[in-house]
């Protein structure tokens, strides 16, 4: 095991105790690192040599496994909450064009990678990419093989609303070779289904989740959202109930940021109706201490996995890492982003494809790869992933171990970084010992704030007169949602 993988130690009803009386004087916004530099920091209109580059370089790492991810936009119905860059409609036809497309940007791919790549892990995004017919899947799952070779003992996983498949849709997902599956769900209280504009009947769910596990799909992930409108920790604890009935492989539960001037959709949300921080604080700590108390691991941020899970085991053997899916077992691969808005990251470039179809269309019409903005990282910016990511995802800083891989000084490189840490530890929030820096069980309900002080880019933004304008961009808890640049610490 690498000396600095090491994992933090479990949460307890103290951390809990002391979350709950932290929380409201440190919360704040920060990035959810899904990437590092943020999205946000990504170059509007960069030349399309970067995209070249990073493919170029990635064809030079041959025959390393890719990651994939590929979205499809489509969505049959609003939900006032969402964030996510998608485009409404019941007409079938734009979906048709759009698989054709992402046909002729998988070929523009996978000729630059000069060979037909292995994928070890692929994700289908949305959106609703269960709003494809039967035929329009089996025809990407056909471009996506034609054009790469998608490993069957990979990770294969794809979003699913529940209201729109049923056993034969879930045995199809299944014969395409799909073998994780994550459901939204949000919240099963009628009222507040019917606030966010997302009516899902319980039994809806559980027969998606039965199908799953009938047909052998290795796991079952859920996703729930707090801080909705009429929602109460009393209320809240109700939905757990039912989504411990059940017992989901993998749990989300993310903070709902409510960003109106941003989001559209979110105007028809009636503020009002909000629970207020302290309540929304107490739907958070009430469901962690339930989930935990369930069996459940507490991954991270937003993430909970049974003990067996992957990402669980992951956790143990200091092996978990973090990508635009959030935490993840196969996140040191390079990732090709397929679809409008999708993110690849490839040998040290961050490239993002154009967000409307229409800017999609017309460079794949010119024979172009449709990137819109990117990022070629530096020397400072890999050290400062790499501390973030053993921060958020193990817990654990050996200094030795960083010096020695990247030629450095840690405490002088540092110093500015170190005396924050030193405000941090006087809040309980990490530990810092000769040659290490440890995480606490609190310190991991609160682990932005402690990888923020690593952020060179937020450093430089403090160190500037703040803009009045309130910057909007994708921070990636999923690579292709368009969702603000900071969502809520708790």
């Amino acid at each position: 095991m690498n000396p600095s993988a090491m994992t933090s130690p479990a949460l307890d009803r103290g951390a809990l105790s002391d979350f709950r009386a932290l929380a409201g004087r440190i919360d704040g916004n920060g990035p959810r690192y899904t990437s590092y530099p943020t999205a946000d920091r990504f170059h509007n209109g960069p030349e399309l040599s970067l995209y070249h580059d990073a493919l170029d370089a990635c064809r030079a790492n041959a025959p390393a496994p890719l990651s994939l991810y590929l979205h499809i936009p489509f969505c049959e119905n609003i939900c006032y909450y969402c964030g996510c860059n998608k485009i409404i409609t019941r007409d079938h036809g734009r979906s048709a064009r759009y698989v054709s497309y992402l046909g002729r940007e998988m070929a523009l791919v996978a000729g630059r990678l000069g060979q037909r790549r292995q994928v070890i892990q692929s994700h289908w995004g949305g959106g609703t990419p269960t709003f494809l017919n039967p035929e329009e899947m089996r025809r990407v799952m056909a471009l996506l093989n034609t054009h790469f070779a998608l490993a069957a003992e990979g990770e294969h996983s794809i979003e699913i609303d529940p209201r729109r498949v049923d056993h034969d849709r879930m045995a199809l997902l299944a014969e395409l070779g799909f073998n994780r599956v994550s459901l939204g769900v949000q919240d099963f209280d009628p009222e507040v289904q019917q606030a966010i504009h997302r009516i899902q009947p319980f039994e809806e769910t559980r027969a998606v989740v039965d199908a799953a596990r009938a047909l052998g799909f290795r796991s079952v992930s859920l996703d729930l959202i707090y801080g909705l409108p009429h929602q109460t920790a009393a209320r809240f604890a109700r939905t757990i109930d039912q989504v411990l009935a059940l017992r989901p492989d993998r749990l989300s539960v993310y903070s709902y940021a409510h960003l109106p001037h941003v989001f559209k959709p979110q105007r028809r949300i009636d503020e009002n109706a909000l629970p207020p921080a302290g309540e929304k604080l107490d739907i958070l700590v009430s469901t962690i201490e339930r989930l935990t108390a369930e069996g459940y691991v507490y991954i991270g941020m937003d993430h909970f996995a049974l003990p067996n899970d992957d990402l669980a085991v992951a956790q143990r053997e200091g092996r978990l890492q973090r990508n635009f899916q959030g935490y993840s077992t196969h996140a040191g691969y390079d990732q090709v982003g397929l679809g409008i808005s999708a993110i690849g990251a490839m040998a040290g470039r961050y490239v993002q494809n154009a967000r409307t179809l229409d800017e999609y269309y017309g460079a794949l019409d010119h024979g172009r790869l449709p990137l819109a903005r990117g990022v070629a990282m530096t020397a400072d910016d890999h050290l400062r992933r790499e501390i973030i990511g053993d921060l958020m995802c193990n817990g654990v800083l050996e200094l030795p171990v960083i010096e020695a891989r990247h030629g450095i000084d840690f405490n002088r490189t540092f110093s500015a970084e170190l005396a924050d840490l030193d405000r941090l530890a006087a809040d309980g929030l990490v530990r810092c010992e000769p040659g290490r820096i440890t995480v606490t069980p609190l310190g991991r309900l609160l682990v932005r704030r402690v990888a923020m002080a690593f952020d060179r880019y937020l450093r430089d933004d403090a160190a500037r007169p703040v803009d009045s304008g309130n910057r909007a961009a994708n921070d990636g808890a999923q690579p292709i949602r368009f969702v603000p640049r900071y969502s809520r610490v708790v």
